[in-house]
């Protein structure tokens, strides 16, 4: 497996397995509740255009994807964080999928090792996320490589369906 920084040549590969993903989700149970609006083909646009868009490749296939960012995208403030830091000394991952095609190949826990590897190398002192609060299979990836509890919060993204955010955090001795 090969763990990649998303350029423009990879926007149809990393879309269509986000479609795969909805798709699937759509048919079994939703648990990040998302939908063709997001994540999308203009998402991963906008992504791979600031540079936050990574990839598993498998045998030229994109298997998995992530964002990786600063962005909290929401009220991060409200949450109940081990450490007080501030936007930009800790990394948030966005939008981790496996595809449906390649999934239980321990694919997802390669990714968050890649995210912690590259979290480490740019000397965050934390990664923080949110997952909505019923995603079991995304809450116990998390919480089985170390990541902690933060509180669950309204994150003032004004999102009907999903009021509030189980909020998790991987500190770094750094």
């Amino acid at each position: 497996m090969e763990w990649i920084k998303c350029k423009n040549e990879q926007l149809d590969l990393v879309s269509d397995m986000y479609s795969r993903v909805v798709k699937h989700l759509e048919e079994t149970i939703n648990y990040p509740k998302w939908s063709k609006e997001y994540p999308c083909r203009e998402s991963v646009r906008e992504a791979i255009r600031k540079g936050e868009q990574y990839a598993c490749i498998e045998n030229g296939q994109v298997v998995g994807a992530v964002v990786l960012n600063h962005n909290p995208d929401g009220n991060y403030g409200a949450g109940n964080w081990s450490k007080n830091l501030k936007e930009g000394e800790y990394l948030v991952i966005h939008t981790l999928a496996v595809d449906p095609l390649a999934g239980h190949k321990g694919i997802g826990g390669y990714m968050v090792d890649c995210c912690i590897e590259l979290a480490l190398q740019k000397g965050y002192k934390a990664i923080r996320l949110d997952v909505v609060p019923k995603n079991v299979p995304a809450i116990s990836l998390y919480k089985k490589k170390g990541f902690i509890f933060a509180g669950e919060k309204d994150l003032l993204r004004n999102i009907e369906e999903i009021p509030l955010f189980e909020l998790y955090e991987l500190n770094f001795n750094n």
